[in-house]
């Protein structure tokens, strides 16, 4: 994820969370009993800014490259993913995959842990 092409697209996949998350918003605003829906909003607000932040902090040097990367991708990956599943069971009764959710919300506790680390550490 250090390379031109993984952090752009990192950038284009934060850019459709953010998107989406204000979509949601607006969405969970005026259907009834979509309280899943402002939970996938919130997420997806919360961590594409956060991954965004990740990069930037690998470009300035101010954490370590590779777990920086990793962190980023683990944030965006782990709210998509979890927003995903919360999307899929309100409007089509079912989620993604068995523990979707859970997977989601550990993939973005263990982005967070490593982002910490990564500043722990600093650049190599």
């Amino acid at each position: 994820m250090t390379g031109a092409w993984p952090t752009r697209l990192l950038i284009l996949w934060t850019g459709l969370m953010g998107a989406a998350g204000v979509a949601l918003a607006a969405a969970s605003a005026h259907l009834p009993d979509a309280t899943r829906l402002a939970s996938a909003s919130t997420m997806l607000l919360f961590h594409a800014p956060a991954a965004l932040a990740a990069l930037l902090l690998i470009e300035r040097g101010l954490v370590q490259r590779h777990l920086g990367a990793v962190a980023a991708a683990g944030l965006a990956l782990g709210a998509s993913l979890f927003a995903g599943d919360l999307l899929a069971r309100h409007y089509f009764g079912a989620g993604l995959f068995s523990m979707a959710a859970p997977s989601g919300g550990t993939l973005m506790i263990v982005g967070w842990l490593l982002l910490g680390l990564s500043g722990l550490l600093g650049r190599r």
